[in-house]
């Protein structure tokens, strides 16, 4: 668990649950000194290049959260550094709830789960949408040239700070791929 993790989500009235339903003692606060923005260090970033699609939360002008699910081949989410995520926002349902979320509140929060492994990861970030007119060539970076979708803009995430969650609850599942290589050793 990250140290930016605990200081951003265990509020007073989280710390109050955890006393409440004795977890409070194994989640023991964070100096606020010693927290700091957390790195995407190489076992972050290979579970986050493999991920073929992930769940993003926003929250509206009238505080109510949304999630949308965000798919595309794996590495379609990328990191562009230590501390920065983007991907290409593909054409869809044409709603354009997160875009309006995030044109009004940057903060987001993504939940990447890999069914077969069980194992999900969640990161708190800000967001910024980035059109073409924009910066081209960071739209062109974060492009899938193999992947037949139109991209309408791109998203750049400053992460403020993830988690790996526990397996416990996750039911495994397999992508067709998974199978096809799962039935090939079982021969």
């Amino acid at each position: 668990m990250t140290r930016a993790f605990k200081t951003l989500t265990y509020t007073p009235s989280v710390r109050a649950a955890q006393a409440r339903y004795g977890s409070r003692e194994a989640t023991k606060p964070v100096d606020p000194a010693e927290a700091g923005r957390d790195v995407l260090g190489a076992p972050v970033r290979e579970f986050i290049a493999a991920q073929d699609h992930f769940f993003m939360a926003s929250v509206g002008e009238n505080g109510w959260p949304y999630v949308q699910h965000r798919g595309g081949p794996p590495g379609f989410l990328q990191c562009l550094d230590d501390h920065t995520l983007g991907f290409a926002d593909f054409a869809g349902n044409r709603q354009y709830i997160s875009a309006g979320n995030i044109a009004h509140d940057d903060r987001t929060m993504l939940f990447l789960i890999d069914y077969a492994n069980r194992r999900r990861l969640k990161i708190w970030g800000r967001a910024r949408i980035v059109h073409e007119e924009d910066d081209a060539a960071l739209l062109a970076r974060l492009e899938v040239p193999t992947y037949r979708a139109r991209v309408e803009r791109g998203l750049v995430i400053a992460i403020e700070a993830f988690d790996f969650n526990c397996p416990q609850h996750i039911t495994p599942r397999f992508t067709r791929d998974e199978m096809a290589i799962l039935s090939a050793h079982v021969t």
